[in-house]
């Protein structure tokens, strides 16, 4: 089963120290959702070269220009780097974002920094995550302190499932963020687990739902009648 497990993040555990936790508060004003660190999660090896959980947290720089030439996403080579999988699943995963939001997104221009001196981010469960939250800075909104997802966004636009959930929601629960948010399909490496006591971890297959467990708002407002 271990062999069998996506491991997107190849880190040392030795010696990581946490990005600071910035995220935009709920109730901050519309001009500062320039700008979020969000934390994500994944899986590494530690010293016996077992599987472990890990939190991380990425930087997201969002800027709407007045041209339309296309969706420009950027990864920042340092401090850490972002692994080839990564970078096209996170592209892929904003513009698949936008188009279920019937949202343009051809004047976007998204950075990324993954803040960590030499460390290296592999795989894809982490795109679920930034591609909502590039959708919500779009939106004048923000993720949530403390709430994160792990998945990816399918072809048609949902949340789709990622192998590691066990471990993940663990080192959720050791870095004491609020809610987890995981994808409805099980993958069937994982097996049988239990939710820490008092973690809150909610089962996520559309983005509208997905949305709305980190932001607490919807994904499409309803519009008052008048």
């Amino acid at each position: 089963m271990i062999q069998s497990l996506t491991i997107w993040t190849m880190v040392a555990l030795s010696g990581l120290s946490m990005a600071s936790r910035v995220a935009a508060s709920e109730t901050a004003p519309p001009s500062q959702f320039l700008h979020q660190s969000i934390p994500v999660l994944g899986m590494t090896l530690d010293k016996t070269r077992q599987p472990v959980g890990i939190v991380t947290y990425v930087m997201i720089h969002f800027h709407q220009r007045s041209d339309h030439e296309g969706l420009k996403v950027h990864f920042r080579k340092i401090p850490g780097r972002f692994g080839p999988i990564a970078r096209k699943a996170v592209a892929t995963a904003i513009d698949r974002v936008a188009k279920s939001a019937n949202l343009q997104d051809d004047s976007w221009t998204v950075v990324l920094t993954f803040p960590y001196s030499g460390l290296t981010m592999y795989g894809d469960s982490l795109s679920a995550m930034v591609a909502l939250s590039v959708l919500a800075l779009a939106k004048n909104e923000a993720i949530v302190y403390g709430r994160t997802l792990t998945g990816r966004i399918t072809e048609d636009g949902h949340i789709g499932k990622v192998a590691g959930i066990p471990y993940k929601i663990y080192a959720a629960y050791s870095e004491r963020l609020d809610r987890v948010l995981i994808p409805e399909e099980h993958d069937p490496t994982d097996g049988e687990w239990r939710t820490p006591f008092l973690m809150h971890v909610s089962y996520v297959g559309t983005l509208e739902k997905a949305y709305q467990g980190l932001t607490g708002r919807s994904l499409f407002p309803k519009k008052s009648l008048k």
